[in-house]
């Protein structure tokens, strides 16, 4: 499949995106989370500073999650270890303490994540451009079922996407192509070529949805304006895809 800016949306027919820092804005809103749970649980005993928290918290989490995608480790392992190894340094309890203590931080987090309301500039204006213009839309993410239906919600996309299709509904994570192709059956569309998937990680959505046969749209930040690299349009900005031929 050879593709230009002027032919990657030909005979699209679906429209995927990746939820966290593609539509919604994760990275902010995190923040905002941790620095609420910092609060709210006096974490102050092991970092002086939120900001010192929420950086020991993303460094950590940010290497689970690649380990993660690469199946090394199971979800469960995940949602402990980023706060145990964290706290781990000045933790006075024992070992099992620690993983008790880093479950119960696991759903207060999730909770307070999932009330947060920030989206990625342009998310709204483009979802209603394509319902507007009759695609389907679709959302596919490695996040976790118990929380990624409630951001959805919370910040008014619901009603915007008309499936949602989660790693956990099959155990495999992006970039795997099975869920692509988990993705097509939902869908109803097995023509992989009328499938074009929008999201920031290069090495997850872009990857997969490139070894499935889509078209794929990499949101970049660090990218300039648009450009065609190989089969991929990478953009820094959601808002310049409406100069695409939709």
């Amino acid at each position: 499949m050879n593709c230009d800016i002027s032919d990657i949306t030909s005979g699209i027919t679906w429209v995927w995106f990746d939820l966290d820092d593609t539509l919604i804005d994760f990275r902010s809103n995190s923040r905002e989370a941790l620095r609420l749970l910092y609060e709210t649980e006096k974490l102050s005993d092991f970092y002086p500073s939120a900001e010192e928290w929420t950086e020991a918290y993303e460094n950590h989490n940010h290497s689970l999650w690649d380990r993660y995608g690469r199946g090394e480790i199971s979800q469960d392992f995940l949602r402990m270890d980023r706060f145990a190894t964290p706290l781990a340094p000045e933790w006075k309890g024992s070992h099992e303490e620690l993983e008790a203590y880093s479950r119960k931080l696991d759903p207060l987090y999730l909770d307070l994540l999932a009330s947060q309301k920030g989206l990625v500039d342009g998310a709204i204006d483009l979802l209603q451009y394509l319902r507007a213009h009759n695609y389907k839309i679709g959302v596919l993410s490695n996040g976790f079922t118990d929380v990624q239906h409630r951001k959805l919600q919370n910040c008014g996309l619901t009603q915007l996407v008309d499936l949602m299709v989660l790693s956990d509904d099959i155990g495999v994570n992006k970039p795997d192509v099975r869920i692509y192709r988990h993705a097509m059956t939902r869908a109803g569309e097995p023509v992989p070529s009328r499938h074009i998937m929008i999201g920031d990680n290069a090495a997850t959505d872009i990857l997969g949805a490139v070894g499935a046969g889509w078209r794929s749209i990499h949101l970049n930040p660090a990218a300039r304006g648009m450009e065609m690299v190989e089969d991929t349009l990478i953009t820094h900005d959601l808002r310049l895809l409406f100069n695409l031929k939709w």
